[in-house]
């Protein structure tokens, strides 16, 4: 597995965020997480890559304990994330931005960075917008240098937290088909999102969140077939015998 969670937990105060989460990942797979807003899954993430520090449990990556690493050790160990309200540079290119994740965020050589830049931008669409100033940039294209920079850092895992929030039905069959080729590449993805038909065009398995307790995890379709999912995530109640 090249990403392993047992047993994480991290609470604020009454609020749990993570109530003893297992999860394990294996290279080239696509998994997805959904919730409720509030379900705990942006904290999950923030474990993982380091911003939050559980209060029990271990994370693994190719591994390697990296519970107790820094959230830089972890970008150069591996760990690529995207957020769900883009954070780009903003007075800087989209080139630079690359260049900013993939020297200082992953460690690639500067001698070397130019042509790894090169071969992301091509790849996520932006080759035409390299030397647009990222403040200038329309929705979709920021959600793809989102992308873009999280690639840029060499991940063995991508993380994408609602990458595809705010587009219009046609930008998400973009961005799909983009995370579709990315994982056929041999990439593995973790993926946030609450415009689940999208995620569910993608990922092999799907998880459910619910108050930082993990409820169901298996087959999407099947997933979301559970009516304890459907009640936790859609609403829906089972009707009365």
């Amino acid at each position: 597995m090249v990403l392993m969670l047992a047993g994480v937990s991290k609470r604020f105060g009454a609020v749990v965020a993570a109530d003893s989460i297992d999860l394990s990942v294996a290279a080239g797979e696509a998994v997805g997480i959904i919730g409720a807003n509030g379900a705990g899954k942006s904290s999950l993430f923030n474990l993982v890559t380091g911003v939050l520090k559980p209060d029990a449990g271990t994370i693994m990556l190719d591994g390697r304990d990296i519970t107790r690493d820094s959230a830089r050790h972890r970008c150069r160990a591996g760990i690529g994330r995207s957020f769900q309200i883009p954070q780009p540079f903003e007075n800087l290119s989209v080139y630079e931005n690359l260049l900013a994740a993939a020297t200082f965020g992953g460690g690639v050589a500067y001698r070397e960075a130019a042509d790894h830049c090169g071969v992301i931008l091509a790849r996520t669409g932006l080759l035409a917008r390299a030397n647009t100033v990222a403040g200038q940039l329309r929705l979709l294209d920021r959600k793809r240098l989102e992308l873009a920079r999280a690639l840029a850092s060499a991940p063995k895992v991508l993380l994408l937290d609602e990458i595809a929030g705010g587009l219009t039905e046609a930008e998400v069959a973009e961005l799909v088909q983009l995370i579709r080729e990315l994982n056929a590449g041999g990439m593995t993805v973790v993926w946030i999102e609450h415009i689940v038909h999208a995620l569910l065009s993608v990922v092999s398995r799907l998880v459910v969140l619910e108050f930082g307790r993990k409820i169901a995890e298996g087959e999407p379709h099947a997933v979301m077939a559970e009516p304890e999912v459907q009640r936790s995530y859609l609403g829906i109640e089972e009707p009365a015998a």
